[in-house]
């Protein structure tokens, strides 16, 4: 199974049109793109505190929204010392500009802060439609819900394999494809010792073709 993963987002309205445009998740994946823009963190939890320090990295123009999260008081010295301006008060609405690009943010006293980008960590959960016959067991980790697996793929049902996005949630494309590999290796062990043990069944009913590993 590599049916990859989904990403659920805040519901905040007009978000989702720009995901993938304006609304990025990762500064490794998309930061050399939007570098020295206007960014803004659209905070989730805990974990965007370090995402706003790497998108820091990217744009001296940074402003963590904290959306009804928690922030510390070290994590806002850290922000300070770091010039990222923070605001607390909610996000309603992304605004676009005429022509469809991402303007800003709208927030519950009616202020828009302007930004280019936003910069969001969303919750990622394996795609499970149709594979919940399986039985296949699932993990709660802090990138988001997948299905459990151990090495090379295995899992605690018998005849299935996991691979990629499905069980590594925050797995890159070389990542993921060495996991396919990985698998493939294994799952082809499996069936090499299944004609063994069925050539060795043959012989032992007195079958020629079981003996080939034929039939």
């Amino acid at each position: 199974m590599a049916t990859g993963l989904k990403d659920v987002l805040p519901e905040v309205p007009g978000l989702a049109e720009h995901w993938g445009h304006g609304v990025v998740h990762c500064p490794y994946c998309h930061g050399w793109e939007v570098r020295d823009e206007p960014i803004g963190i659209l905070a989730t939890g805990a974990a965007s505190i370090g995402h706003a320090l790497l998108f820091r990295q990217l744009t001296e123009d940074l402003t963590y929204f904290t959306h009804g999260t928690e922030l510390d008081e070290d994590s806002r010295a850290r922000f300070a010392a770091r010039g990222i301006r923070v605001i607390d008060t909610p996000v309603t609405e992304v605004v676009s500009d005429e022509d469809g690009a991402l303007a800003g943010v709208r927030l519950a006293d009616g202020q828009v802060v302007a930004r280019r980008v936003l910069a969001v960590a969303p919750q990622m959960q394996a795609r499970t439609h149709g594979l919940e016959g399986l039985g296949l067991p699932v993990q709660d980790l802090p990138t988001g819900r997948t299905f459990a697996s151990g090495i090379d793929g295995t899992t605690e049902v018998p005849g299935v394999w996991v691979a990629g996005n499905v069980t590594d949630p925050v797995a890159q494309v070389g990542a993921s494809a060495a996991a396919g590999a990985l698998a493939g290796i294994d799952i082809n062990k499996v069936l090499a010792v299944a004609d063994t043990d069925a050539a060795l069944q043959g012989i032992a009913e007195g079958s020629p073709q079981g003996a080939t590993g034929r039939s």
